[in-house]
């Protein structure tokens, strides 16, 4: 068997292209075993292929930056879609391109004379200028009045060939279910008839995209696929929608490898998989309920939580909802009116993640609920961290961040209808020519993508990057 090292050596010399087909949520029990996807089927018996441990958490944004850049969320400083920007309680800030200063792949690739085309990687607005191309994300806010291109003359090139391009279903929360379905697949054959014109008439090195189509399909339809789901229904008309949508892909993925030919590494890879969401827990009302978190007046309808509701001269902890909790302590001489003594603060940390731990489930079942400490899951936490992760019922529960609600335990989601939540794992496969086929590989992890990528192209990987090319795990002895 060849060395990692002879492998990329061929790599580089052979000039290997590289092209990553991202696809935001693909879940691996369906993409690595549905047996009518002959193309994903085929990529798999030319490579390897798995389960890949995304990072905590499992969210969008940040990790398909994490990806990328092959850094943790704490070193990137980036714990969400909406993160902290100070310690006082003004609420969060959104999250986009500028938010990321750790050189991606691309940028990595281009220093060292390659040309990059990145198609739809959150959080890519407003689009960074790149050695090549760089095409916004779902974060756009309107593809017809803002640019969202580098260079903006692609945003005409676009146009050119699909006229109106949608980087989105905005309002996919809904319970108009067959025109959701109707809108994801118009959105994706557009994305994928741009993404064919660029790979065909664009000069490039490496090609990265995420189709963010396959998360909305399994956020609005997952109830309909999975059996063990609680709002599932025999026979429902949806019942195949999702495993249809994964055939789609398939299609798009063959004319993809026929564009990019035998001399190219391909790489499929999610940023997490996705389960069933058997509901949401009031998490700012629990905390309200247990005396940790004070208001200056009693609520008598469900809230969304704002700062200026809170009574923090007698407030501990507080919550933000999402997918998943971030949890943030009101430490003395840290926030604006902190009692939490600093002197206290991990053992403070400890009781609350006993707390968090011990809650039930609606039916006084154990949840399993997940919860990390920062320091225990990042190298380096950089800008303001969560002081607790929670993964309530291990992402089977979201976090609901109202107050004054009814009960702790709610089937209707705030932010709209919901039928699933992101998975720890989601799945990869990698082909390339210079690799004999491994088949199936356990241990995969999302930061081991990007090394693993400068690897088969004859490219030095980066001391700062925290994974390990997947290739060093076949190295043997020559």
């Amino acid at each position: 068997m060849l060395s990692s090292g002879l492998l990329t050596a061929i790599g580089e010399e052979k000039g290997l292209r590289t092209l990553v087909i991202g696809l935001d949520c693909a879940a691996p029990e369906i993409l690595l075993k549905q047996e009518n996807l002959t193309n994903f089927r085929k990529l798999m018996r030319r490579g390897s292929y798995g389960r890949l441990e995304s990072v905590i958490p499992p969210i969008t944004v940040p990790a398909w930056m994490c990806m990328s850049t092959s850094q943790d969320p704490g070193s990137l400083g980036v714990y969400g879609f909406r993160n902290r920007t100070d310690y006082s309680y003004k609420g969060l800030g959104v999250v986009n391109s500028t938010s990321f200063t750790a050189p991606a792949i691309w940028d990595i690739l281009g220093a060292r004379g390659k040309r990059s085309i990145v198609v739809a990687v959150p959080p890519s607005y407003p689009p960074r200028k790149i050695e090549g191309i760089n095409v916004g994300c779902f974060l756009t806010p309107d593809t017809k009045v803002n640019e969202y291109t580098w260079p903006p003359s692609i945003k005409k090139e676009i146009e050119s060939v699909v006229d109106d391009y949608p980087v989105d279903v905005r309002g996919f929360r809904t319970d108009q279910k067959q025109w959701l379905h109707d809108q994801i697949y118009d959105m994706s054959r557009k994305h994928f008839t741009v993404i064919r014109h660029l790979m065909k008439t664009q000069p490039w090195d490496y090609f990265q995209f995420v189709e963010i189509g396959l998360d909305r399909m399994h956020h609005g339809f997952w109830k309909y696929h999975d059996k063990t789901h609680r709002q599932y229904e025999p026979g429902n008309e949806f019942e195949h929608a999702i495993t249809d949508y994964y055939t789609y892909l398939d299609g798009e993925l063959g004319q993809l490898l026929e564009i990019a030919g035998e001399d190219t590494n391909i790489m499929v890879v999610s940023d997490h998989g996705a389960q069933r969401l058997d509901g949401g827990f009031a998490v700012n009302e629990w905390l309200r309920r247990e005396g940790l978190l004070v208001l200056k007046e009693e609520l008598t309808q469900p809230t969304a939580f704002k700062p200026d509701l809170v009574d923090w001269s007698k407030t501990k902890v507080w919550s933000e909802g999402g997918y998943y909790a971030r949890v943030f302590f009101n430490v003395e001489g840290r926030e604006p009116q902190g009692i939490i003594p600093q002197a206290e603060y991990e053992a403070f940390q400890d009781v609350m993640k006993a707390k968090f731990e011990a809650i039930p489930d609606d039916l006084g079942q154990p949840m399993g609920t997940l919860v990390f400490k920062p320091q225990d899951v990042y190298k380096v936490r950089k800008n303001v961290v969560p002081d607790l992760i929670v993964h309530f019922g291990a992402l089977y529960w979201r976090s609901i961040g109202q107050l004054g609600t009814k009960g702790l335990y709610l089937q209707e989601n705030d932010t709209g209808p919901d039928d699933c939540n992101h998975a720890q794992f989601g799945a990869f496969i990698f082909a390339s020519p210079g690799v004999p086929p491994h088949g199936e590989v356990e241990g995969m992890r999302l930061l081991d993508i990007a090394p693993t990528l400068l690897d088969a192209m004859g490219q030095k990987i980066p001391a700062t990057m925290q994974g390990a090319s997947l290739l060093q795990k076949f190295e043997q002895p020559v």
